[in-house]
């Protein structure tokens, strides 16, 4: 079985992409115009409520073109996520894909998930000593059965979170204010199971790495 950093990096990797999707498709639906200023998307009338929208940096000064680059940057990011990160400097492949993408209007509020996945994507199948050092055994047996549960609620939180900041849709709701705190609580709570993810993903590798678990 490949290590479970691999597999948290590669979907996180992905996610990263689906947003510099999500940023370059809603650039490119402003047309063939000069970008107005640094922020893209906030509260334009192609959103559903006036909090919609997402902000995002660009070098490029025309909405279709750096939505169109943005684009091809994320699925770039997505392949290499998938297929090649765990390679010899990939993660500094990783790293520069995004950085791009965040110049090339991919988002702004992804910057933290894009450095805590660079990190994470440098421990790929290396001996991690320094956590086998403080993470006594019998704690890394319990969080190396979460990684994989705790990964797919961080997913399903913030996928849902960017649908919300788009569309500001919640079942039952009609106050932009309160939806606005409920899509920023439900960030809070994932990096919170992001964090967890990690560190289980690490204490998942550490058994299979020293119990030689193919």
């Amino acid at each position: 079985m490949r290590s479970a950093t691999k597999i948290i990096v590669s979907t996180l990797g992905v996610i990263i992409g689906i947003g510099g999707i999500d940023h370059g498709f809603l650039e490119t639906l402003h047309g063939n115009i000069p970008t107005s200023g640094n922020a893209l998307g906030e509260g334009n009338n192609w959103t559903l409520w006036k909090q919609g929208g997402e902000g995002a940096f660009t070098l490029i000064p025309n909405y279709l073109i750096t939505g169109i680059v943005s684009i091809i940057v994320s699925f770039s990011i997505i392949i290499w996520s998938i297929g090649f990160i765990h390679r010899k400097k990939g993660s500094q492949l990783f790293l520069f894909l995004c950085i791009l993408l965040f110049l090339v209007g991919g988002g702004v509020a992804q910057l933290l998930l894009i450095i805590l996945t660079w990190a994470v994507s440098t421990r790929i199948n290396k001996p991690l000593i320094w956590w086998q050092k403080i993470l006594p055994k019998n704690i890394r047996s319990v969080l190396a059965k979460l990684w994989l549960g705790s990964l797919i609620v961080f997913s399903l939180l913030f996928l849902s979170a960017l649908e919300i900041a788009i569309f500001g849709f919640v079942p039952g709701l009609n106050d932009p204010e309160l939806i606005l705190h409920i899509c920023w609580s439900i960030l809070g709570i994932a990096l919170g199971i992001l964090l967890l993810t990690f560190v289980s993903g690490f204490s998942y590798d550490i058994d299979r790495q020293t119990n030689n678990v193919i």
